[in-house]
């Protein structure tokens, strides 16, 4: 299996992207989809996927805090910052796409692909094993498809 290559055209999901806590999985797929809607969008369809991800993250980052909420979770402070700084370039861009500057939508979009591998790596990870000590005991084992690669 080759593995998938990301590149500013395209943000694909992939099992890197796996971080052993199924709701945050879940989640986590449905944001990489829509911000390769959006990267793939025409300008007449852009404005309302943008929409749909506005939502989407809405939800998503509310999801989160009541997690780190709920369970006590040491970085809560720092993780719901970093949402929120998302969500007003979200609602900047959003308001600039209403006056028809699509171009500065895609750059958001171009912008999350890239945010998300890192917060996923070094924020979300933390709490997703954090919510799975809580539910289990343990630590999750994650099993990532493609993940040992053969060199050429």
């Amino acid at each position: 299996m080759l593995p998938v290559m990301n590149t500013i055209e395209n943000f694909l999901w992939t099992d890197d992207f796996l971080l052993g806590y199924q709701p945050m999985d879940d989640t986590h797929r449905e944001f990489v989809e829509l911000v390769n809607a959006m990267l793939a969008a025409d300008d007449a369809g852009f404005p309302a996927l943008l929409d749909r991800f506005s939502e989407h993250a809405l939800a998503h980052f509310e999801h989160e805090r009541i997690w780190m909420q709920e369970s006590n979770f040491p970085a809560t402070d720092c993780h719901v910052d970093e949402h929120g700084a998302v969500m007003k370039s979200v609602e900047q861009v959003r308001m600039i796409v209403a006056t028809g500057n699509i171009t500065e939508g895609r750059r958001l979009a171009r912008e999350l692909a890239k945010w998300f591998p890192g917060h996923a790596d070094y924020m979300d990870a933390s709490l997703a094993q954090w919510m799975v000590k809580r539910n289990t005991g343990g630590a999750p084992i994650v099993l990532r498809r493609g993940a040992a690669k053969q060199e050429a």
